[in-house]
């Protein structure tokens, strides 16, 4: 059984692996525990691997803070993308800002806007990019590989955290005083935007405040399916 000292090596060959075959490369962050482990990784390492998070407009505040965070202790940039204003627009005008509560289409669709049409401006041009996924978050990430093929943006995708279980990601932070979302202590083991995540409660499970209105196999936001739900816009 690979311990977390083992993990961290295998994960460090795979980061340098990327750097130096997968030019140019990207690391998604959500800025969230597991993208704090990689980011730390990458820095430590010097690696060149350009990093960014998806800017929704709809981020808590403490979540957007940490870009400033990863800039002050590690002297990175992180890049943000953002949505398209008038995309933003339209869907309000159409639905409310608040209409992904009604439907999971509509949840899709707001995802689709913020997400994954800024995921597909930030990833144009590279070879691969990066996340922070593990296979133990969700039973919609179960058969999740370290290395696989994203045919829905045409590039390579690395998971290098993929086997990782959340107690090693927290003791990697710990024993590597890696800075981190502070709403992590305050019962959000997953974090996304502010309307779509809430704190879980003692002995739920890590995702059960994404998309809580939601059934369990649905909590996905497109960016990790292999085709982007392109026409879903035109179907609500």
């Amino acid at each position: 059984m690979s311990t977390l000292n083992d993990k961290i090596a295998t994960t460090q060959r795979t980061l340098a692996r990327i750097a130096q075959d997968f030019q140019p490369a990207a690391f998604a962050s959500s800025l969230a525990l597991e993208d704090m482990v990689i980011t730390d990784l990458i820095a430590k390492a010097q690696l060149p691997i350009e990093i960014f998070t998806l800017q929704t407009g709809m981020l808590h505040a403490e979540t957007t803070h940490m870009v400033n965070v990863i800039q002050s202790h590690y002297g990175l940039t992180v890049s943000e993308f953002t949505p398209e204003a008038q995309d933003v627009e339209d869907y309000i005008a159409a639905h409310g800002k608040f209409a992904f509560y009604e439907s999971v289409d509509l949840r899709k669709a707001c995802c689709h806007i913020r997400k994954v049409k800024p995921l597909q401006r930030a990833l144009a041009g590279k070879k691969a990019w990066l996340t922070g996924q593990r296979s133990e978050q969700s039973i919609t990430r179960t058969d999740l590989q370290t290395q696989e093929f994203d045919t829905g943006n045409g590039l390579e995708k690395f998971n290098p955290i993929a086997d990782w279980t959340f107690e090693e990601v927290k003791q990697y932070i710990a024993d590597n005083a890696v800075p981190y979302n502070p709403l992590h202590d305050k019962g959000y083991p997953s974090i996304g935007c502010e309307p779509c995540t809430r704190a879980i409660k003692p002995g739920e499970d890590i995702r059960a405040g994404r998309w809580w209105w939601e059934n369990q196999d649905s909590k996905e936001c497109g960016l990790h399916v292999s085709e982007a739900p392109v026409t879903l816009l035109k179907q609500i």
